[in-house]
């Protein structure tokens, strides 16, 4: 598991939840290829409204405009894997966004191996 806590880099990309990468969700391709990398951690957050550099607004509001709603790529670790991360974004990301952040880890804690404490006595799905 990494380590992780103190300064870092935020990496966000910016893209429509129907880019694709090779017939595949673009959003699932970074995540994947950032786990493939070793990075600590990536999140995928979908937008409800948005519009980009066509200026074409994208909203869950109205069925005629709910395609291509916005997704965020989320990824956080140390500027180092972060910078040797940004080539894979150049041959992925051929519309969007790609911002850098500067900041600070103050708590970086995974889950226990072992059993899922929300399961019931001996692994059991709660009612």
């Amino acid at each position: 598991m990494t380590s992780l806590t103190g300064r870092a880099l935020r990496l966000t990309v910016y893209i429509g939840e129907d880019d694709t990468w090779h017939r595949r969700p673009l959003y699932s391709e970074i995540v994947h290829r950032a786990h493939a990398a070793g990075l600590a951690g990536a999140s995928v957050f979908r937008g409800i409204e948005g519009f980009g550099a066509s200026s074409r607004i994208h909203t869950s509001r109205l069925l005629s405009l709910s395609e291509d709603l916005p997704v965020a790529v989320v990824v956080v670790d140390t500027e180092e894997r972060i910078r040797a991360f940004l080539p894979q974004l150049d041959e992925l990301v051929r519309e969007g966004l790609v911002t850098l952040d500067e900041c600070e880890v103050v708590r970086y804690v995974g889950r226990a191996p072992g059993p899922d404490p929300a399961a019931g006595p001996e692994g059991e799905e709660p009612l």
